[in-house]
């Protein structure tokens, strides 16, 4: 018996018209709207509407934090039911594991959702669903790295979402400490195990994918409980790259992850802090600095040998900016009303308050 479809409620479209500006996001499809005015009495369902939004973000996903709000109000009012829920969940699922582009949107949209819908049925909230449904896929991943072309590529697809997932759904505990689903984290590495076990070109290229998106945020969790699973996925592709029959250029790219893996994951760390550098061990210590002037024109810095003595003159200096001719003209400003009203010094407040910054700049240098 085919499942019914959820519509939307008399009493909901009276609170949230299809032909309300607000019911849809800008750059939507008025084709439920048109009909509505044309005295069309077929209500869109919960998944035409959810469906329209899914391909919106799709082709537009710089609208997302614009028009995400608005789409959470309104399944708030129309998702009330355990039915209605599975098939949200069911729906934003089908969209972040068949289009290749949007398990990433996919994922933030589930982290959204997952703080926002109000619905909390015994059968389980949208998160506790949207993890349900992953394990259905994730308890069939031997046979699916192992099958044809049409089902690795959907499995494939789900182990990439999978990994956005791991990155992008926060946990919020009690104390309000946001933490991953470690329960992601364990699948994730038995997902792996499941493509290097079977060590097919597109299953290698797509643990090679997995690894670069989450390989660092993997390695550093798994660092932090003192397991060395890294390692072993290492020692694992370094295998394959031995004695698996896999293509030329696949290898070349397990060779290059392990490479990335190698370099930290391609992040830079600062080799001393801000408080530790100093000229002799840190090469960049004056790349900041500013550059001064002498009264013969010759630039310096706080690299110069001769820098404090420059520095000082510079400060007894009377005059910072003396007038000077260039093509002719007198900066000075004479005839010039709006010129002639600027003193030839500085205000004593601010020259006060230059002189304790220069001063205190110089004190903090030499700490």
């Amino acid at each position: 018996m085919a499942k019914p479809q959820v519509v939307v409620a008399p009493v909901l479209m009276s609170k949230l018209s299809v032909n309300a500006p607000e019911f849809y996001p800008s750059g939507y499809s008025s084709n439920y709207a048109e009909s509505y005015e044309d005295g069309c009495e077929d209500y869109p369902t919960l998944s035409e509407y959810v469906q329209d939004f899914l391909n919106h973000l799709t082709e537009q996903p710089g609208s997302f934090e614009t028009e995400i709000e608005q789409f959470a109000e309104t399944l708030n009012g129309w998702v009330t039911t355990d039915d209605a829920l599975q098939e949200l969940v069911e729906l934003i699922y089908q969209q972040a594991t068949s289009i290749p582009n949007f398990s990433y949107m996919g994922a933030r949209l589930c982290n959204y959702l997952s703080h926002h819908l109000t619905i909390s049925p015994q059968s389980g909230n949208f998160r506790q669903l949207l993890l349900k449904r992953c394990r259905t896929e994730y308890e069939v991943k031997d046979q699916a790295a192992k099958g044809d072309e049409v089902t690795r590529k959907r499995f494939h697809a789900f182990v990439l979402f999978l990994g956005e997932l791991y990155l992008n759904l926060e946990i919020k505990g009690t104390n309000g400490q946001v933490t991953r689903a470690d329960i992601l984290q364990v699948g994730l590495r038995e997902l792996l195990n499941a493509l290097f076990s079977n060590p097919m070109d597109d299953n290698l290229i797509c643990a090679v994918k997995l690894l670069k998106l989450t390989g660092s945020v993997l390695e550093d969790a798994w660092k932090e409980k003192g397991k060395t699973d890294m390692e072993e996925i290492i020692q694992r592709i370094e295998n394959v790259v031995l004695d698996a029959n896999c293509s030329r250029d696949v290898k070349q790219m397990l060779l290059k992850l392990v490479e990335l893996r190698s370099s930290n994951w391609g992040r830079v760390h600062a080799t001393s802090t801000y408080r530790e550098a100093t000229p002799e061990n840190d090469p960049n210590y004056f790349m900041n600095e500013p550059t001064f002037y002498t009264s013969d024109g010759v630039p310096f810095t706080a690299a110069d040998p001769d820098y404090q003595e420059k520095y000082q003159e510079l400060l007894e200096r009377e005059d910072f900016f003396p007038d000077y001719e260039e093509n002719g003209t007198d900066l000075s400003g004479a005839g010039d009303p709006y010129l002639d009203d600027i003193d030839d010094e500085m205000d004593p407040e601010i020259e006060e308050a230059y002189e304790k910054f220069c001063l205190e700049s110089e004190r903090k240098r030499k700490q």
